[in-house]
């Protein structure tokens, strides 16, 4: 039975909503008659916290999702587009701007998507929602922002503070309907009770816990902040500290406030008096922390804070406190245990950070940090870590955009060329190839001296214009970069130029200059080096020119050459595109069950990495030996998930055209040996089918090719 598509990729809540029914209804009324919904306020309100929960409840209306994209890490516009074309899992292999085909993707679909923390953008946000508004009729933006984008079809929500307890305790301002129902103080004890096992409201404490509501406005990210230093103090004390506080607002933090609408007050005294109660080395954490964006590991904090102001012995304790404190948030995801820090919170971190005079030092710690993690992710991506470091780098990807960011700000080419160039996987083998072209382009025009850094930025540029199809530029780079490398020593370069060069010729249409780059270098791998992936790239590329050629006998034995050496190495990515190749050509050869066996096994390999073009070419080969034996119905219900993953892509017209026309051929061969009705019904309950489930399926599926069995002819 075809199970239920899930379409979007809203995060979780982590934390209950409390209160903002009446919010929540407008949100939801704004939504359905305007295509730009923009939720405002002042940082710390709970413009996302909302958004997430309206986004929820408007997904099922939406037939192709609700998508969350988040923007604080950026702190370049010209990355919205690539924030969006991720947030939506596109790998798009043209030379377009990703605002086009982003916005090709969208024309035709139904889409909510949900732009979170966009003040810091605000004119990049109103061009690109300009834009797809007008291409994409069946669009809904609903946008967080403490400012509004400022176009004409856009309805704005003011989100205010929460209702807070008034004053004697008996009623709520802000139209609530009683102290203890009051949404603040709702929101204040309950926190409260997640941090002190066993905490009740008593006849005691109501009183002050309401004055805090009340002298914190109401504000959520305050009253948080309130409920984890309750944990160490009363509430009574806590009032007093604020009271100080207020006496003495002003003089620190900015200037001004007396003109800041209350809550503006009650944020900054609320984050700074957390700010006075964390201990000197806590502070000084706090501060440093600021110079990450998006998430980051323990590891990569005690990187980048650590000296003889703050031991690395250090860190981890330093960690804890912060996120007891609610000054962190703790993390969990694939790639082990994370942290993350409010935009309001590390907007104040930074402010100290540069009165300190430290802001410097630390974005430069920050950029060699990430750019020795890269570094070494790039020498052992060939090797049995591969999948380690893939969900490393995914989720690092943030702070390598921000540490790119710096550089091409600064005008610092070289390190620019550095990172990019030892990044070559994640454009090429994570599906980011768009991302890399626009930090290489920039990075190669910055810096423009001959060594290993501009050696290693060509050869990866290259690799991204091969990926687009721009074949042009794949084969001016491919000179470009054989001479670069000409006089190095390192022998894996000469791997890479042929590989650069074949792969270009082979894009450009020309299969036999290409096999003649390709064959000018010996078949046995190098010993490392600085382009050590070079050998099994260009093996893979070997091997498809053998099979564009005809030559499927040679195409099978170098994509098992290809296939091996990666088993001895324990390398994924690679070795699943040799089994696809052996895949294609053992279909070729008449040998289906091995073709289908070989298919599974790639798809397997490309699903750990996330691979959808992997994915999609191995189910098209999948589909094509299961209707080569007669398995039309199999047949059907593959090209229908595979279509699903090309649908990702933004067309399920991708490939080479050798590829699409062998697509075409399985199909129409599975309508005859089915008839038109009964493909369509096979095809249709695949691709009603979640994309996870389907591919699942296609992993696990029996086998219907029995030992000994031989495949019945299907034109019979």
């Amino acid at each position: 039975m075809a199970g239920e598509r899930r379409v979007g990729n809203l995060p979780e809540e982590t934390d209950c909503l409390v209160g903002r029914r009446t919010e929540l209804a407008q949100a939801a009324r704004l939504c359905g008659r305007s295509r730009l919904v923009t939720v405002s306020g002042v940082g710390g309100v709970g413009k996302t916290r909302l958004a997430r929960r309206v986004a929820a409840g408007l997904q099922p209306q939406f037939a192709d999702g609700a998508w969350w994209v988040e923007l604080s890490p950026l702190s370049d516009g010209s990355g919205v587009a690539y924030a969006l074309a991720e947030a939506l899992a596109l790998a798009d292999q043209t030379t377009r701007p990703m605002l086009e085909v982003v916005a090709e993707y969208l024309a035709g679909r139904e889409v909510l998507l949900v732009w979170d923390t966009c003040e810091h953008l605000v004119e990049d946000c109103r061009q690109a929602a300009a834009t797809l508004l007008t291409v994409a009729p069946g669009l809904r933006i609903l946008a967080t922002s403490r400012r509004p984008l400022g176009l004409h079809l856009e309805e704005v929500l003011d989100l205010d503070p929460l209702p807070v307890p008034e004053t004697g305790g008996g009623g709520s301002g802000h139209g609530g309907s009683g102290a203890e129902s009051a949404d603040a103080l709702v929101l204040l004890t309950g926190r409260v009770a997640q941090a002190v096992p066993g905490f009740t409201v008593t006849d005691a404490n109501r009183s002050e816990l309401a004055a805090l509501c009340r002298r914190l406005e109401g504000l959520p990210l305050a009253l948080e902040l309130a409920a984890a230093r309750l944990r160490d103090m009363p509430a009574a004390e806590l009032n007093k500290r604020l009271d100080d506080r207020y006496a003495i607002l002003g003089n620190t933090e900015t200037e001004d406030c007396a003109a800041d609408p209350p809550w503006h007050q009650a944020l900054r005294t609320a984050i700074g008096w957390s700010h006075e109660l964390c201990t000197p080395a806590e502070r000084l954490a706090w501060a440093r922390l600021s110079v990450f964006v998006g998430t980051f590991d323990a590891e990569s904090a005690s990187r980048v804070l650590a000296d003889e102001r703050l031991p690395a012995r250090e860190v981890p304790h330093l960690l804890s406190g912060l996120v007891r404190d609610s000054i962190l948030q703790w993390v969990p995801t694939a790639a082990g245990e994370r942290y993350r820090m409010l935009d309001t919170l590390r907007d104040y971190g930074a402010f100290w950070l540069r009165g300190l005079g430290e802001e410097g030092t630390l974005r430069r710690r920050h950029r060699d940090h990430y750019l020795a993690r890269a570094q070494a992710a790039d020498a052992a991506w060939i090797g049995p870590e591969q999948l380690t470091w893939y969900e490393q780098t995914v989720a690092d990807h943030a702070n390598l955009r921000s540490a790119l960011d710096r550089c091409l700000a600064e005008r610092d080419g070289h390190s620019a060329l550095e990172l990019a160039g030892a990044l070559w996987f994640l454009w090429y083998a994570c599906g980011f190839p768009h991302e890399g072209r626009h930090y290489l382009d920039r990075a190669l025009a910055l810096d423009t001296a001959p060594g290993p850094a501009r050696a290693k930025g060509l050869w990866t540029c290259g690799q991204t214009a091969i990926n687009l199809g721009d074949t042009e530029t794949s084969l001016r780079l491919a000179g470009v970069f054989r001479a670069a490398v000409a006089g190095e020593t390192d022998e894996s370069a000469v791997f890479a130029a042929a590989y650069l060069e074949g792969a270009a010729l082979a894009v450009h249409g020309r299969p036999a200059q290409a096999a003649q780059a390709l064959e000018a270098v010996p078949h046995t791998p190098p010993g490392g080096g600085r382009y050590d992936a070079a050998w099994f790239l260009l093996q893979a590329t070997r091997a498809f020119v053998h099979a564009l050629s005809g030559q499927f006998a040679d195409a099978l034995a170098v994509a098992e050459e290809l296939s091996a050496e990666c088993a001895r190495r324990g390398e994924t990515w690679m070795r699943a595109w040799g089994d696809y190749l052996r895949a294609l050509a053992a279909l070729k050869l008449g040998h289906a069950a091995e073709a289908a066996a070989h298919a599974r096994t790639a798809l397997g390999g490309k699903r750990r990495l996330h691979d959808s073009v992997g994915m999609a070419m191995s189910l098209d080969v999948l589909a094509c030996a299961y209707v080569t034996c007669g398995h039309a119905e199999l047949a059907a219900r593959t090209l229908s998930i595979g279509e699903q993953v090309w649908h990702t892509l933004g067309t399920p017209q991708m490939g080479s055209p050798e590829l699409v026309a062998a697509r075409t051929a399985c199909e129409q061969q599975a309508r005859r040996l089915l008839g038109n009705g009964a493909y369509e019904a096979a095809f249709d309950a695949g691709y009603g089918t979640d994309l996870n489930s389907g591919i699942t399926e296609a992993l696990t599926a029996s086998d219907p090719f029995p030992p000994g069995s031989a495949p019945p002819d299907p034109t019979a």
